[in-house]
């Protein structure tokens, strides 16, 4: 093949290329191009946005691991932690629906086991195109049959996520899915290699020619094809081997066997291997004859990138070597010593006695290029003002919008989606999906809670990245608050179109620093995370809005007293914490739902509030509590209603609009959209107590309400009803998504 052939088919530059010449003092050959092609990647060596990432605050008190590991892990107390991570798998759920989310959510529980914790949770964050579109449906179909099919398998709970609906993503879905473990502390593990002479395993399934190329010409760059053509690129999973594989893993880890342990993800083999030498500061010989395969005449090429799943990389000493074979043998999966680990800081690889590769750690990790791309600030967007401006709405106005809301997409019930997958399973779910605005667990060991919520932005990120990952962040630990749990710490997934494209690395950088600004504001370190490129699809001027998304840890001294969103008795007080004026239509759902557009500019947070906030929240005596996020404060009161467990109903008095503008309009007061503001239910002996709390902290407290029996949901503003609904109305909510499937 020509040269220029050589390095474009495994996705490199020429002025990469030329690097990795001058790294090695010579060329590659074949083989070692393919390995540089996979690890310097978008995907693996993060080389747009790596300059930007350490801008993130990652330490505090109880991290115990940070960026750089398998996965974030967090100190509970009491001699245990939690691991948490999050990833991407946009494009293979383009691609193919099924098997690209399946493999996401088995590479997510990998990545736990990794550190040694036993997985317990799952959680899915999914952007589809609209359900008017037939496509559509189909990638959101075969995506949620994916997760449920892996999930439900491997006996790991889905508990919580968020689904979008939105033309931007018809072409280009993003799923992206977080997944928690738990371990105690000196059980956890370490992807790095260390001990000379200490051997290399490779267990688990054997390796194929599914994903090859998956890293390196998959996932880092935008489709130029059809996707339907790219389907080799896509691994194919086998949950029923990864649940095996876990559990060699944890009973190996927990034994003391091992002195490394890595997951097979992105770049197979080459990605464990390289990127456990280099964290170890070593070097590893491979040979590739041991290597179990599972398809005749495999090329050390394709056993080097080949990215078939549920393979795990252990170092460990040569006395462990008759445990591992026998953990594996009754588990029914493969083991092979495929190396050992050597003093020179390279990755050496033989095949048929000869060595086809030898490369320097270094090259391979460090020795990837870290681009400034040229980047375009995004120009701050001038007010908005509606074009009807300063007209109230009429009763029949009120009510229409409410319902169009609620059978919005974005806003209705997700049940189809959830229903379709086992959140009980470990028997730990507390708070499941539905129930509140996090995902609670119980700790078996402590009897703490572990709350948890996964939550993208909205239209505030397109319109101002700044603001709207500050927004996103706070949003997440808002939501982590609501029921009682204190909000410790988070891991992200950022989604964008293409990086080379100078806006789209203006947004990113801008992202960074708003995510960064909130995250000190709030004292929440990121644990870990994923950048995920060029998710734009062919044909289309524009990839994807920026679209970041955030899981938020939480914990509760006692995860008996979660608190969930909707009330269960009735003659409780509804109070509004936080501002009850202010709230934007910039952004917002109505704004889209009524005019067709996101136009203006979001809201700035307050760190200082929204720490007052969080904190209430965390100890006040309240029944139920709700974050008034998509759709307002009418949808937010709403959603009460339809998620209470006994059927309560609530009645909103409000006060009227006043002043000018925005601040007297009826729709920003019921569907205007803003930071820091939750509604909560909360016995009438128990107010003043809560209002008392309320006033140190400096959190703006009001009475609007109570809960009534019935199930239906009363507004009135100034005293005067502008809209009653029965709960059989508010069931569009619960029907919308039904109907479209």
């Amino acid at each position: 093949m020509g040269e220029l052939v050589r390095w474009e088919a495994v996705g490199l530059s020429e002025p990469e290329y030329r690097s990795i010449c001058a790294q090695m003092d010579r060329e590659p050959n074949d083989v070692e191009l393919g390995m540089f092609g996979a690890m310097w990647s978008e995907h693996c060596s993060y080389k747009s946005s790596r300059a930007f990432l350490g801008q993130l605050p990652s330490h505090g008190s109880v991290v115990v691991m940070g960026p750089g590991e398998n996965a974030g892990v967090v100190d509970i107390g009491d001699g245990y932690a939690i691991a948490l991570r999050i990833e991407s798998h946009n494009h293979p759920s383009a691609v193919e629906p099924l098997e690209g989310a399946a493999t996401g959510v088995g590479g997510i529980l990998r990545d736990i086991f990794a550190v040694g914790a036993r997985p317990f949770a799952l959680l899915d964050g999914l952007c589809f195109g609209p359900l008017t579109d037939h496509h559509s449906r189909h990638i959101a179909s075969g995506v949620v049959e994916g997760i449920a099919h892996y999930g439900n398998a491997v006996g790991v709970p889905t508990v919580g996520g968020q689904t979008v609906f939105d033309p931007a993503y018809g072409q280009n879905p993003l799923v992206n899915v977080c997944c928690l473990g738990t371990a105690r502390t000196e059980e956890l593990q370490r992807g790095a290699a260390s001990g000379v002479g200490s051997d290399v395993w490779l267990i688990g399934n054997r390796t194929g020619r599914d994903g090859i190329h998956g890293a390196s010409l998959l996932a880092s760059r935008t489709f130029t094809e059809r996707p339907e053509d790219m389907r080799p690129s896509v691994q194919v999973s086998d949950p029923f081997v990864g649940k095996l594989l876990m559990e060699a893993t944890l009973e190996l880890a927990a034994a003391g066997a091992l002195r490394g342990l890595n997951d097979l993800g992105a770049a197979g083999i080459t990605s464990a291997v390289s990127e456990a030498a280099g964290r170890g500061g070593v070097g590893i010989e491979l040979d590739l004859d041991t290597v179990p395969c599972r398809e005749e005449g495999m090329l050390p090429y394709e056993i080097m990138i080949s990215e078939s799943q549920e393979r795990m990389l252990l170092i460990a000493e040569r006395v462990s070597a008759a445990r591992i074979q026998e953990v594996c043998a009754r588990l029914g999966i493969s083991s092979a010593r495929i190396g050992s680990v050597i003093s020179e800081r390279c990755v050496r690889v033989r095949s048929a006695g000869a060595v086809v590769a030898e490369v320097p750690v270094a090259a391979l990790t460090d020795g990837a290029p870290r681009y400034r791309r040229k980047a375009v600030r995004t120009v701050a967007r001038d007010p908005w003002t509606p074009p009807d401006a300063g007209r109230a709405m009429t009763p029949i106005e009120v009510r229409q919008a409410l319902l169009r809301l609620l059978s919005s997409p974005g806003i209705a019930s997700a049940r189809w989606v959830y229903r379709q997958y086992d959140h009980q399973v470990q028997t730990n779910t507390v708070l499941g999906p539905g129930a509140a605005d996090a995902a609670v667990l119980r700790h078996r060991e402590t009897g703490k809670g572990i709350a948890v919520a996964l939550d993208f932005g909205g239209g505030a990120p397109a319109l101002d990245p700044y603001r709207g990952a500050a927004l996103l962040v706070a949003e997440s630990a808002r939501n982590v608050a609501c029921v009682g749990a204190r909000p410790v710490a988070l891991v992200d997934c950022l989604n964008f179109a293409s990086p080379e494209d100078p806006r789209v690395m203006g947004a990113f950088i801008r992202t960074i620093a708003g995510m960064a600004a909130a995250c000190r504001a709030l004292g929440l370190p990121v644990v870990g995370g994923n950048v995920s490129f060029y998710n734009g699809t062919v044909g289309r001027a524009e990839g994807i809005p920026p679209t970041p998304s955030v899981a938020m840890l939480g914990i509760l001294d006692d995860a008996s007293k979660a608190r969930p969103s909707g009330p269960g008795r009735e003659g409780e007080i509804c109070v509004l914490l936080g501002p009850l004026f202010g709230a934007r239509l910039e952004g917002s759902v109505y704004q889209f739902q009524r005019w067709g557009l996101h136009a203006g500019r979001p809201a700035r947070l307050d760190g200082r509030r929204e720490q007052a906030l969080l904190q209430v929240l965390a100890t006040a005596e309240c029944s139920a509590a709700h974050d008034c996020s998509d759709g307002g404060l009418a949808v937010g009161c709403a959603e009460m209603v339809l998620t209470s467990p006994t059927g309560v109903g609530l009645e909103i008095d409000l006060p009227s609009p006043r002043g000018k503008g925005p601040m007297a309009r009826t729709d920003a007061l019921l569907f205007g959209e803003g930071p820091g503001r939750v509604v909560v239910t909360v016995p009438p002996d128990g107010f003043p107590a809560l209002r008392g709390l309320c006033e140190v902290a400096g959190v703006a407290c009001r009475r609007i309400g109570w809960t009534v029996p019935g199930g239906g949901l009363v507004l009135r503003i100034g005293g005067r009803v502008i809209a009653a609904l029965t709960r059989q109305e508010l069931d569009v909510w619960e029907e919308a998504l039904p109907r479209w499937f």
